[in-house]
């Protein structure tokens, strides 16, 4: 297999040199590095790349070059290989242009020269880069294949859960892609056996559980430790950044998911507020990073596994599964996040991951080519959804109960989607029925202000109308407000039951719940703000919590 190229381009020779250099020092066993003096010299070499079927992985030009500036460079580059990587080359007195450029041509970094030492300041930036190309880049596939019906709920279910965990599949239609049928009739697989998941050595699955993939899989099922210092419960952004610290800090630490590392944030298709992501991330790319800093750090990972209840005994938590065996920890951090609520339409039960998914399913956004998407709700995750979908369907309709979007989304988002000519608002608008055969076809839409209906057709409907808390599995005595967000801190004095539960004579701790040793951070826990930030602020901060709770027992 022919290897990538990395592309660098810079008019000054010295310079070029010195680059080439350390690029083939540091990356020349796994990349083919190109190099020339010429911007114009190198687009008409692209095209002959481009028909030979070489694939550009990166490309390092310098800001001021005679024949054509650095963005203007990758302006044309990136219609050529519009999946390479991008950096920028630039002087101090060109970083105004290449903070514009990370809009224009969306620049992975701009690099000051020099960047001596390589080793602190050029490296560790390219690794990170090629890093994230590679998790995209698949010359040969050789992994997971998915065979089944696109508008096939369980077909969805397998899908997503291979997606959110990041494990990478081909998606076999068997409606449409002529492989699909090869390989049933090879294997003498049904479709009513559908979906089948075929594994890399060969074998196979019909119709299976999501506990036998993740076992065939090998992703983490087992438990390793007899005894944990802290335990922690759900792996959205708060889990994982309370793994990232617990282990670093030497504890040792156990992460439960039940489903798929990220929570909601981690099928957004794009986040653009964190910081010290000025190009913005997805949540499959935070969390891979989240996961693999995690686990280099010691945490481990047990998923796919549901916790049943919490009980306590002489200072020690045991966490009891509904699939293996108890887990004995000296603390708990509870971070299960929330759940999307369910739309109560007539005919949208119907449908549910057959046309009516709840959160982004990047997964299904392929099927929506050339056709009509509706998203209901009106906050961030919609927004950035209703973005993502616009690349792939012919029209993006956002469907909110009020005249606008300004009272939910925030401003970036309003302008972007203004900006977008395929995505419109219906504002004021709500949903009668959704109807179809198979699979969603139809939605039945009501101006709540003038009362007129009207029907249309739908491809797909995306569902972001709320969260309620994942809390129901609770038994033990963890105070919960009225609708079902745990109670920490403080605010637990307001509630009577809350002497009769507490037995320590000090108060309870900032992210402490009305069990001493048990945490929450996150979205499970009343009063937080929802944001990715803060919640992964909040899973750092209950280690330190922590930490203060094991000094004293």
């Amino acid at each position: 297999m022919e290897r990538p190229i990395i592309f660098s381009i810079d008019d000054d020779t010295q310079v070029l040199r010195a680059i080439s250099r350390d690029l083939r020092t540091m990356y020349g066993k796994e990349y083919k590095i190109l190099s020339t003096t010429s911007a114009l010299e190198a687009l008409e070499s692209l095209t002959d790349l481009k028909n030979s079927s070489d694939v550009v992985a990166m490309f390092v030009c310098d800001q001021r070059m005679p024949e054509m500036e650095g963005v203007a460079f990758l302006e044309k580059a990136i219609k050529i290989f519009p999946d390479a990587k991008r950096v920028l080359l630039t002087a101090y007195s060109d970083t105004e242009a290449a903070i514009k450029a990370i809009n224009d041509v969306k620049l992975d970094y701009y690099l000051m020269k020099p960047w001596d030492p390589p080793e602190e300041k050029l490296y560790p930036i390219l690794n990170d880069l090629l890093d994230d190309w590679q998790s995209n880049y698949e010359p040969i596939f050789k992994g997971i294949k998915v065979v089944g019906y696109q508008f096939s709920p369980q077909s969805h279910t397998v899908k997503d859960y291979l997606a959110s965990n990041l494990v990478p599949y081909r998606w076999l239609d068997v409606e449409k892609n002529p492989d699909a049928k090869d390989v049933l009739e090879l294997n003498n697989v049904g479709i009513e056996q559908l979906p089948m998941v075929i594994f890399e050595d060969g074998t196979y699955l019909c119709k299976p559980t999501i506990r036998a993939i993740a076992e065939k899989a090998r992703k983490n099922t087992q438990v390793i430790k007899e005894i944990y210092d802290v335990v922690i419960i759900g792996a959205g952004p708060a889990g994982l950044a309370a793994a990232v610290y617990g282990a670093s800090e030497g504890l040792k630490t156990l992460l439960i998911e039940r489903r798929a590392p990220g929570g909601q944030a981690g099928s957004s298709s794009r986040i653009e507020n964190y910081l010290g992501f000025p190009s913005g991330l997805s949540g499959a790319d935070l969390t891979r990073r989240a996961i693999s800093q995690a686990k280099r750090l010691g945490a481990e990972f047990l998923s796919p596994q549901e916790v049943s209840d919490i009980t306590q005994k002489d200072g020690y938590k045991t966490i009891i599964l509904d699939d293996g065996p108890e887990i004995i920890s000296r603390t708990v951090v509870i971070t299960t996040g929330v759940d999307y609520r369910k739309l109560d339409v007539k005919g949208v039960e119907n449908f549910t991951g057959a046309g009516v998914y709840y959160g982004a399913a990047i997964t299904e956004a392929s099927a929506c080519k050339d056709k009509d998407v509706y998203i209901i709700g009106g906050g961030n995750s919609a927004g950035q959804s209703a973005v993502y979908l616009s690349k792939y369907a012919k029209n993006v309709y956002i469907i909110i109960r009020r005249d606008s979007l300004s009272y939910t989304m925030s401003a970036y988002l309003i302008t972007q989607i203004e900006n977008i000519e395929n995505i419109a608002v219906l504002a004021d608008t709500e949903i009668l029925e959704a109807c179809g055969a198979n699979s969603l076809e139809k939605l039945t839409l009501i101006n709540v202000k003038t009362k007129e209906s009207e029907t249309r057709e739908a491809a797909a409907l995306y569902v972001f109308i709320g969260a309620k808390p994942y809390t129901d599995w609770i038994k033990l005595d963890i105070l919960k407000d009225e609708k079902g967000f745990i109670e920490t801190g403080r605010e637990l004095r307001r509630y009577d039951q809350f002497p009769k539960i507490w037995k320590m004579k000090r108060d309870p701790f900032l992210l402490e719940t009305s069990c001493s040793g048990i945490f929450a951070a996150g979205d499970v826990r009343a009063g937080a703000m929802n944001r990715v930030a803060s919640a992964v602020g909040e899973g750092s901060m209950a280690i330190s919590f922590v930490h203060k709770y094991l000094a004293e027992v």
